[in-house]
């Protein structure tokens, strides 16, 4: 499928947006070749597509205001986490701007009785579980690597403990999500039995960017296991 612009004239657009997002943006906003070039890839794809500019959002405002801004002009929009996938999401094969959501790294609550947090997409799955680990609890998703949770989300992560705690699906309770078009939308509940309306959460959780940026997760939690034990299996053939 190919974009309605070329890649040169979204690369001549993108110029033409950098004073409106420098205004807003500052040091925030990085046209240099490292900052893309790290910014085109992620570590599942060896060939770097960078972004034209890389805009380092605090808010869901930031991400908002970057969204309506792009779409105005037609321009593609990347989110990006950590940049650890190997779903090559993050390539910005027509170019565009790179919405990097790590900084957005605020623990915005945890309820210990209810078994929930909720969490900036640029938290990581370490630095929750270092959070709650004082309080008996854990996020028990481990897909490899110290991913964001944000990105996790969007990739619909799972890993070694699928089997006894699901993936991503599982444990993703809401999200709040800015839409293309710079609309703020918020999913989901906190109950965990319900059946009112649309399920927008499962619709979101793995999309992987194409629906929109999710900017906050509400997670479960789980309570830290009395004793971890690991095997190996080792087959003689296929």
């Amino acid at each position: 499928m190919n974009f309605p612009k070329s890649r040169d004239e979204i690369a001549r657009d993108v110029l033409a947006l950098l004073p409106r997002l420098r205004e807003r943006f500052g040091d925030r906003l990085s046209t240099s070749g490292a900052v893309r070039e790290q910014h085109g890839h992620g570590e599942g794809v060896p060939d770097s597509a960078p972004p034209d500019a890389v805009v380092f959002a605090l808010t869901n405002e930031d991400v908002a205001f970057v969204a309506r801004t792009c779409f105005d002009a037609q321009v593609p929009m990347i989110p990006f986490g950590t940049g650890t996938s190997l779903e090559g999401h993050v390539v910005a094969v027509h170019g565009g701007v790179c919405v990097d959501l790590s900084r957005m790294n605020a623990i915005l609550e945890v309820d210990a009785d209810a078994l929930d947090c909720r969490v900036q997409a640029g938290v990581t799955r370490e630095e929750l579980n270092a959070h709650v680990r004082a309080q008996g609890l854990f996020f028990p998703i481990d897909p490899g690597a110290n991913a964001s949770l944000g990105g996790m989300a969007s990739t619909r992560a799972s890993g070694t403990a699928a089997v006894r705690y699901g993936t991503m699906g599982d444990a993703v309770l809401g999200l709040t999500v800015v839409t293309a078009d710079g609309r703020t939308v918020r999913t989901g509940t906190r109950a965990r039995k319900s059946a009112a309306g649309l399920d927008l959460t499962r619709l979101f959780v793995g999309s992987e960017g194409i629906l929109g940026f999710i900017t906050e997760v509400q997670l479960r939690l789980w309570g830290l296991p009395e004793m971890v034990q690991a095997a190996v299996c080792q087959f003689p053939e296929l």
